[in-house]
């Protein structure tokens, strides 16, 4: 039986409704669930002070479970990303420990990545983890808001999930939309790319991470983006810091996920997501020394928060592939 250690190292949880049906449904599907000692601690917006949150993630290098799960999000993690137990956190990947989440984990992925390259010289093994999805607000969602045509929690989130665990994740793929297959077909197969790293995350903590020394070096890498609540102009603005930085230019591909749960107004005028891929792909179609024909941008990534996301795994060198209207990863 797989075991599964359920931790909270950002926000506080405040849906427990929510936390409990979590772990009623991992423990449904066959996994046995433990939950840290802090996982319902609170602390103003916290899981607990600092020092609470760092220890949590500690006690969960240190289970021996297979699965170390956030609970949730939030905000919490950057502000402790100097003192975070990277080293526990690498032994324990290193030993089979797979560590999954999204939105503020991102800060805890991309600081791992950037502590085993000034540690070791490059990102390595030690530094692969999980973009997936977090307890209570994909495995914990309420089913009475679902319907029999999109059920909550989402079946192809927990597939993928599964596959995590039982060492069976290969690849995931999405459908590209028509106008970007238009714009970027040059025959059968756009393009391919082989070995690059896969990085990315939550735009918001990304960003806030540039020009720290928690930020990875990834030349050549293939970069995903995701992001809630944030306005397009919010979205374009962090987006064109990084591509400011020159980080977007040094990529192989740029692609990107859900941009959800936002208010459009009508002082926007027709600007929209649309309109800041299209700008985006726009000052990326120049050649770069990792792309001659410059950096492609691709939206319907399945990832961000929404019910329905893959599981990418972020530090590994994977292969991308777009054929005909298909977008493929792979990874061994």
């Amino acid at each position: 039986m797989q075991h599964i250690y359920i931790y909270s190292p950002s926000g506080a949880v405040r849906d427990k409704p929510a936390f409990r049906r979590g772990v009623q449904r991992l423990k449904a599907l066959g996994y046995s669930v433990e939950v840290d000692t802090d996982a319902l601690r609170s602390f103003q917006r916290f899981a607990g002070p600092d020092e609470v949150r760092i220890e949590a993630i500690r006690r969960a290098a240190c289970s021996g479970a297979q699965v170390a799960l956030i609970s949730r999000g939030g905000y919490g993690l950057t502000r402790v990303l100097a003192q975070l137990p990277y080293d526990d956190i690498s032994r324990s990947i290193e030993n089979g420990m797979q560590w999954v989440g999204f939105s503020d984990f991102t800060a805890l992925q991309l600081g791992l990545m950037a502590h085993r390259q000034r540690t070791c010289g490059h990102i390595d093994g030690g530094a692969i983890t999980w973009a997936g999805p977090s307890l209570g607000e994909d495995f914990g969602a309420d089913p009475a808001l679902g319907t029999q045509a999109d059920p909550l929690p989402d079946d192809i989130m927990e597939a993928c999930f599964d596959d995590v665990l039982t060492g069976s994740s290969e690849g995931a793929g999405w459908r590209v939309p028509k106008n970007e297959r238009q714009s970027l077909e040059t025959g059968e197969t756009a393009f391919s790319i082989q070995n690059s790293v896969l990085w990315g995350g939550n735009l918001s903590v990304l960003s806030s991470m540039v020009g720290t020394p928690w930020m990875p070096t990834v030349d050549g890498g293939i970069l995903f983006l995701e992001d809630v609540g944030e306005h397009p102009y919010r979205i374009e603005r962090m987006l064109t810091q990084l591509l400011n930085a020159g980080i977007l230019g040094r990529q192989k591909a740029v692609l990107l996920g859900h941009f959800n749960q936002y208010k459009p107004v009508p002082r926007d005028k027709g600007f929209k997501l649309s309109t800041v891929a299209s700008w985006l792909r726009a000052q990326l179609a120049k050649s770069t020394e990792f792309c001659p024909a410059g950096v492609p941008v691709l939206t319907g990534l399945p990832f961000g928060h929404v019910p329905t996301k893959v599981l990418l795994p972020v530090g590994k060198p994977v292969d991308m592939r777009l054929l005909g209207s298909d977008a493929l990863i792979f990874w061994e």
